[in-house]
């Protein structure tokens, strides 16, 4: 039985089959994060966050496991929380869990707004094994810092995918949440060199959803990726709103 890879269910089961969370919380401090909704974690605790207990022990044991069966699984880092927050610099414990991963015949999917900070490890990945993802969500850095207090900037982000990308790794963009459809298309277009695959979502458990037009942002986005030439998933939560058109 494996302690720390799961298989996320529900919406987090859209970006993929197999993940792992190296921390519990997140201090880049989102504005719309719902994870401390779903761990059922007070926000304030979340935003304080620690490495989870045993992480890296546990996560060589799962990887053995899983080498003992001959199986190997791309597994997403991190889902409830982000590889390359703050907090990493001091514990390096994401290169540790790549490290670990690789070794034993795993892949890595790194998804993460760290920027920056993600870079040094970048040539970490493999081109056709691993990948690497954003989220992008506002092109305007003054609206980026109001929702995402200590994420990297959005071009800065998008700098961290050229890299990627240059290397020959497969990257792809998690839009979602959308907060401002004219700049998630934005986004789309100033990003699009450096990326492989766009998975196009909306903004779930926030008021502010309530402004947004998804049919009309929906069918933007999706022409915009398909004339991009860009691989597309289309999230179940928009896939709705454009029944009997994609």
């Amino acid at each position: 039985m494996l302690r720390v890879i799961y298989q996320p269910k529900g919406r987090a089961a859209e970006y993929k089959e197999w993940a792992v969370n190296l921390y519990r919380g997140c201090g880049h401090c989102c504005r719309y994060c719902y994870a401390p909704s779903i761990l059922r974690i007070p926000t304030l605790e979340f935003n304080d966050p620690k490495p989870r207990k045993d992480i890296i022990e546990k996560l060589t044991k799962d990887c053995k496991e899983l080498r003992s069966r001959m199986e190997s699984l791309l597994v997403l880092v991190c889902f409830t929380c982000d590889p390359y927050q703050p907090i990493n610099d001091h514990h390096q414990i994401t290169r540790k869990a790549i490290q670990i991963l690789q070794a034993h015949g795993q892949r890595v999917a790194i998804l993460t707004k760290g920027g920056h900070r993600s870079q040094a490890d970048i040539p970490l990945l493999r081109p056709g094994l691993d990948e690497y993802a954003t989220t992008l969500t506002c092109i305007d850095a003054e609206l980026s810092r109001k929702w995402e207090p200590f994420a990297a900037l959005p071009m800065e982000r998008i700098g961290a995918l050229a890299e990627a990308h240059d290397r020959g790794v497969y990257t792809w963009v998690s839009m979602e949440p959308v907060l401002y459809p004219d700049q998630s298309l934005e986004l789309i277009r100033v990003s699009s060199p450096f990326v492989d695959e766009y998975k196009l979502g909306i903004l779930n458990y926030h008021p502010h959803a309530k402004t947004i037009n998804w049919r009309e942002y929906g069918l933007k986005a999706a022409e915009l990726v398909n004339n991009l030439g860009k691989k597309i998933y289309i999230k179940e939560d928009l896939r709705r709103y454009l029944r009997g058109v994609v």
